[in-house]
């Protein structure tokens, strides 16, 4: 990554009509329908822009979106980039650079992930408030990042505090049960054994995915504030474990989003 290919994408993107939006939003699996709710929209399909990396997960749409949501100008990823997809670090964050560079102040991500703590359950949303990375990697560790920000980047505090609490409110408010903990994020795409959700539920996780916490990384290094949640699609329960669905993990995160799209649309309203 160089300064030169972002300001090409960036340019690209200004030319189609992305001008300063304030919200940058990352959409999980199954998560996609808060793209109806933009007013006025502008889509540009990823392999459009150059530099961009292109989405190959047959669900994951690969497109960013510009436009209204709640009086506030947002600018959407409609599918992510993973590890798993055989990208490195620096190309799944690489969108973030990317909206930083437009203009956002704050970022919205979210996803879908496994209930490692069984007192959550399936269709349940969870407030990510910490996490865990286990991706064997940064997206800060190539030659000059400092061209890009600080090489050292503080984690004390990667989730933003005022905008979890707002949430949190936010939900007690409109009658929606909002969890709260720790993510794992692992390399994927194939998911734990017995043996690890174990592991993970030692180490403290909640819940556990394969994306994120590289996003959220990157978002800390460019000091914009993140607030991430989890759509819970699946119980990882090691001691009745069943074999996975992604169909029904689909179904789950589908069925749950109406929620997760009112509490990010009110947030929007808001802050």
């Amino acid at each position: 990554m160089t300064k030169k290919q972002l300001q090409e994408s960036v340019d690209f993107l200004k030319n189609k009509g992305f001008n300063y939006p304030e919200i940058g939003i990352v959409l999980g699996t199954g998560l996609g329908k808060l793209v109806d709710e933009i007013e006025n929209p502008i889509t540009v399909h990823y392999h459009n822009i150059p530099s961009f990396p292109i989405a190959t997960v047959e669900f994951h749409s690969g497109k960013l979106i510009f436009g209204m949501l709640q009086g506030k100008k947002v600018v959407v990823m409609e599918g992510r980039f993973h590890l798993y997809e055989g990208y490195d670090l620096m190309d799944v964050t690489y969108p973030i650079r990317v909206m930083h560079q437009l203009g956002i102040q704050k970022l919205f991500i979210s996803n879908a992930a496994g209930a490692i703590n069984l007192s959550y359950k399936k269709g349940d949303i969870m407030l990510i408030e910490d996490h865990i990375n286990l991706q064997g990697g940064s997206p800060l560790a190539f030659k000059n990042v400092a061209e890009f920000g600080d090489r050292f980047v503080d984690m004390n505090e990667p989730y933003d505090a005022e905008m979890c609490e707002k949430l949190k409110k936010i939900a007690k408010k409109e009658n929606i049960s909002l969890k709260a903990g720790v993510y794992a994020s692992v390399v994927g795409p194939q998911l734990e054994t017995k043996a690890e959700y174990r592991m993970l539920k030692i180490m403290g996780a909640d819940a556990v995915g394969m994306s994120t916490v590289p996003e959220v990384i990157v978002a800390n290094h460019l000091r914009l504030p993140i607030i991430a949640v989890s759509v819970l699609t699946d119980e990882c329960n090691p001691d009745d474990l069943q074999p996975v669905n992604i169909q029904e993990i689909i179904r789950i995160a589908a069925n749950t989003e109406p929620k997760m799209i009112k509490l990010f649309k009110e947030l929007i309203k808001i802050i």
